[in-house]
Parts: C-alpha cells; structure tokens; sequence
C-alpha cells in the first residue's frame, strides 16, 4: 500500500510543489557535501576509467537522474514501475542449494557465505591486518547542556603510519559525557561533522550558527553520552583519495584491486576503532553502543554495525542505494547512480559489473540480508516522505527490514509485523526490526525522537 501524506484541504498543492523541488535538488545538494577540487575530480575520473578496465568493462549505464524530471533517465518515482515485487535472494539458503533451520547453522554456515559476497562483490575485503590506533585526548572542557553538567573530550586517532610514513591518518571524534554519571553511560556513537554541516566552499554563513540537535539534548536527559566521529578524517570521500586515508595507507599509496575495500568499509572500520577506545577506558559502556549516521552516512552506519557485533543497536536513517534500500528496485537512486563517478569509491570495484554488463537481478545478495547481518540485534530503518526524500527509496528501505525478518525470527526475535507497506508516521517500532517514515524531507530530525524511545528499551539509562 502507497503512503499517504498526511495534508489535507487547498494545502497539499503548496506542500507537495515544495516538496518536489527538495526532491529534485537532494542529489545535488548531496554532491556538495566534499566539493572536490578540479584537480581531484580529474583524478577520481582517471581512477574510475582505471577500475573499468580492470574489470574489462567499456562502459556503464546511465544513472537516474534526480534533478530533471523531464530527462529521458529521470529517476522514477512511480511505485507501478518500481519493480513492487523484488525476487529476492532466500538469506536462509545456503549456497549449496540447503535450507538453514538452526542458529547455529546461520551462525557457522550461511552468515559466513553472505559476509563473503558482501565483501567480495559490493563493499570490499577489509585487510585482515590493520593498523593501530592509539588515541590521543586533545582537549577536555567542562560544560553545561539544557541543564545537564558534560565533559567534552576532543579527540584524535592518530593511525600508526611506520609502515608507509608518506600518508599520515588522523581520526577525529567528540565524545560528550554526562558529568554526573554514577557508572558508565550508554553512547550513541553518530558519523558525522564536528562544529556544524560544511558548508560550500567560498559561501558566506547564513547568520549564526545552528544550536547542538535536539537529540544530543535528549540523549543527555537520558544520562547517555554521545559521540561524533567524522568520516572524512578516515577516508575521503571521493575516488582521487583512494590513494590516501586509511585505504591508501594499508596499500602503501597503490590503487585499489578490485575487491579491495571501499570508502564505506573504511568508515565502518573507523567506528570499530573508536569502539576500541570506548573500551579501553570507563567514560562509557561499550557494551551499550548505538551507530547512527544519515545518507551516504546512514549507508556506513549499516555496514558497521552488520561487521562489527560489538555495536548494539543502529539508527540507520536515509540510507538509500549501498545501504539499506533493495538494489533490485527502480526507484531513485540506483546501482548505476553509486557506480558512477562521484559514489564508486564507497564500493568495492566490483560492484560497478552490476552497472554494466550485469544487472541488479544478477547480484548475489541484496540489502535485506545486510540488514540480517545484524542480527539478533534492533535495527531502527528510517526514512521521510517521497515528497522531499524520494531518492533514497522509503518501500524499497522498509521491504529489506522485511526480507531480513525470517533471519531475527529464526535467532529468537521480533521481525517487523507486517509487509504491506504502512501509511506515513506509522512507527513500526514493537519488533526488533523497526521502521518509520516521516513527513519531512531528507533529514533524520523528526524521527530522532521515536528512534532514541526505541533505543531506550535495550540501552536503559545510565546505571
């Protein structure tokens, strides 16, 4: 069943001509997030040019194109040509063709199969060996929020470069403790921007700076810390920086084979260091670690929290094409989009096969069986209405929270409760498996707060 907006009366004609310019505009105003310069997109292009002939491809399609709705490849946005009824690969068959019908033979035998296709077709192989992290506090400030006493720690991630010396790796991150915590505090652990969203290169602020987001306040109210560890500082996010960060720095300045790791797997392996951290010390619990990142963010929050079983429950907003939205879907963004230029390097190079001459259809695995990666743990799928953030496929998101439901059912849990597609602000959150879609645009704001509700079933409070 389509979603429905909630408007009525003469203002739904306003609402939804506003929406549909923010719809048109998000992919553009996604690729200003990096603002690469000339000389890097020259780069990035000679890579991708690179990678295609490893892979012995001449060319890909065409992308959708979310920006002109007249264009001859706009991105669709009618559910009829969507493909509604995805043939999904079965996550609890195994490769030979059997019928997994015990934890254990999800835990020793299928799960290990669609790691392997995951890592070898879509993200990439992390390196079994990686270099150290040591952590270093590069200012401490006491502080009050809404009322509550915080400590701000600073921190840098300094990635041990003894084995390559011509790439240096600084991770950055902020962590914000309650000061009064009697015990360790749970910690939402978010991919993100310290010091505010970046801004276009060569614009002028407009007027002062945004305050913190409402749930750092409502995630102190509930005695949890938070953190906000930035992506970038990892790897970049462009394919000219293939050659540096993290994946650089393990490939001694080489490019990328082609089931080398992308800049996703690089992200995810940079929450799994700060987790590190949390672990070596007492300010929070480590035990207690809720991943949560937005967009291409919300794409690398899923990742992570699918390898790392550390991580204890995700909020996985917006996440679109390479996170959690069905690659066998034509709706907004697709496999031909994140094969492209401007988003390969957040995939392994193989996965640009699927983008020509492959299809979707012929990939292994699809989204719902990264969500069941994550399995036994609660997995919160989020995502606003198709006026506003179409792009990102809010049913193609919902139906692999379903398709991953035999997974959680079969370790003991709650898949989501049904499989029709529920009507806008309908908070699916009683399972294990949790969805919602929301009436806003391309932002996780307004479900911040049903998530952080959600979340406080597992977490608690600070003990």
């Amino acid at each position: 069943m389509a979603a429905r907006h909630p408007a009525e009366g003469p203002q739904i004609k306003r609402l939804y001509n506003q929406a549909v310019r923010t719809l048109f505009a998000f992919p553009l105003a996604a690729s200003l997030l990096a603002q690469p310069s000339p000389e890097q997109q020259a780069a990035t292009k000679a890579e991708h040019e690179r990678t295609l002939r490893l892979l012995g491809i001449d060319a890909l399609r065409r992308g959708a194109d979310g920006r002109n709705r007249d264009a001859p490849n706009a991105a669709n946005y009618d559910e009829s040509k969507a493909n509604p009824y995805p043939d999904l690969p079965d996550p609890l068959r195994l490769n030979n063709g059997k019928m997994v019908t015990t934890p254990s033979q999800w835990w020793k035998q299928r799960r290990l199969e669609i790691v392997e296709l995951f890592d070898r077709e879509v993200y990439g192989r992390t390196p079994k060996v990686t270099p150290r992290v040591d952590w270093e506090v590069t200012s401490t400030t006491n502080e009050t929020r809404g009322g509550v006493p915080i400590v701000v720690r600073q921190l840098t991630g300094h990635v041990d470069n003894s084995a390559y010396p011509a790439i240096t790796v600084d991770i950055k991150m902020a962590l914000t403790v309650p000061a009064n915590a009697k015990s360790p505090a749970p910690v939402l652990l978010e991919f993100g921007f310290i010091g505010g969203f970046p801004r276009r290169p060569g614009t002028a602020p407009k007027g002062p700076p945004p305050g913190p987001p409402a749930w750092q306040q409502d995630a102190l109210d509930r005695g949890w810390a938070f953190a906000i560890l930035v992506p970038n500082t990892v790897q970049a996010d462009n394919g000219a920086g293939l050659t540096e960060g993290i994946i650089g720095l393990v490939n001694k300045g080489q490019p990328r084979k082609v089931d080398d790791w992308g800049a996703l797997k690089a992200w995810a392996w940079g929450a799994s260091r700060a987790i590190d951290y949390f672990e070596s010390g007492k300010l929070v619990d480590a035990r207690r670690v809720s991943i949560d990142g937005h967009s291409r963010y919300g794409k690398a929050a899923l990742v992570a929290m699918a390898y790392d079983p550390r991580i204890a429950i995700g909020f996985i907003s917006s996440s679109g094409a390479g996170g959690a939205k069905i690659h066998r879907r034509n709706w907004g963004e697709l496999v031909e989009n994140v094969a492209a230029p401007n988003e390969y390097h957040w995939m392994a190079g193989n996965y640009m096969k699927y983008a020509g001459p492959l299809h979707w259809n012929d990939l292994p695995v699809d989204a719902h069986e990264l969500v069941a990666l994550c399995a036994p743990r609660p997995v919160f799928i989020s995502a606003g209405a198709t006026e506003g953030d179409g792009w990102v496929d809010a049913k193609g998101m919902f139906l692999a929270g379903v398709g991953a439901g035999p997974v959680y059912r079969l370790l003991g849990k709650k898949p989501l409760p049904t499989a029709e597609f529920p009507v806008m602000e309908t908070t699916l959150a009683e399972s294990d498996v949790a969805f919602r879609q929301h009436s806003g645009g391309h932002s996780p704001g307004p479900n911040w707060p049903v998530y952080l509700d959600f979340a406080a079933r597992y977490l608690g409070a600070s003990r």
